[in-house]
């Protein structure tokens, strides 16, 4: 089966951003990664929201075999072409009625690539929908500037700034509802976030960050992944893949990332006059 997009999807996403949905999964597989992810966060002592924010596949061999699933490579090809590489993952998991949420942001904004020829994949392991705080997205404002963002560090954001854009309308917001083992595909540039969780149960979802093998790093030597073609660019080096699950050199990797990340070294792309 082909998980390729159709040309009338392609121009879809292109016009709006963002393009909802396609199965990756059984949701029985979801049930499964759902199981396993709540496993390591017992083993960890911590929620996955914490170590599992910038290279989430890290954590564990079938994460990485998750990242190259086939049907989403095909449906990031349909945009990005052929030659992919995996930069990044994030866990996303929301408690039973929490109003912690995700504020209005561009990921461009501080992912500091060149181009900016990238997709975010959000993989759902549970329902996702308006009640639990799905994803949504300002359709078209992949289109528009590069957006200054208000670093918050508000502790009911689940970003770890706080990073909000100001000023949005979010009557004009789409909300990209998704079953266990489905998946929507957004633009690095598109302004995107989400509610709080007012349902009885957790809302869990494994977002993906591709880049065409093309795109270069603007802060510096950092990992990816190749996932798919070839890289003849050499722009990245290779990610630190699991040997086995909670992999301790892969977790302190990821550890020493998320330091990183939260320091305020990163200075995001609206401020340093990129766009």
């Amino acid at each position: 089966m082909s998980g390729y997009l159709t040309p009338a999807e392609v121009d879809s996403f292109n016009a709006q951003g963002y393009f909802v949905k396609k199965r990756a999964i059984s949701a029985a597989h979801a049930a499964d990664c759902r199981a396993r992810i709540e496993a390591f966060e017992e083993a960890l002592g911590e929620d996955c929201n914490v170590r599992m924010k910038i290279k989430a596949h890290l954590v564990s061999p079938w994460m990485t075999d998750l990242a190259r699933h086939p049907l989403i490579l095909d449906a990031v090809e349909s945009l990005l072409g052929p030659d992919i590489l995996l930069f990044g993952s994030s866990m996303f998991a929301k408690a039973a009625q929490s109003s912690k949420f995700v504020s209005w942001h561009q990921d461009s904004a501080y992912y500091g690539l060149e181009p900016n020829d990238s997709v975010t994949v959000w993989l759902a392991f549970t329902p996702s929908n308006k009640a639990n705080g799905c994803l949504r997205v300002l359709p078209g404002s992949h289109l528009g500037p590069q957006y200054e963002h208000e670093e918050t560090y508000d502790p009911q954001n689940l970003l770890a700034r706080g990073q909000t854009i100001h000023g949005l309308d979010d009557d004009k917001a789409a909300y990209l509802e998704l079953e266990p083992g489905e998946f929507s595909i957004h633009h690095v540039r598109t302004a995107h976030g989400s509610l709080g969780n007012f349902t009885a149960d957790r809302r869990i979802g494994l977002a993906f960050f591709y880049i065409g093998a093309h795109v270069a790093s603007t802060l510096g030597r950092r990992t990816a992944l190749k996932v798919r073609g070839e890289d003849r660019h050499n722009h990245w080096d290779d990610d630190p893949v699991p040997r086995i699950d909670l992999d301790p050199r892969s977790i302190q990797f990821l550890t020493d990332m998320w330091s990183r990340y939260q320091s305020k070294d990163i200075q995001q792309a609206a401020k340093a006059g990129r766009v």
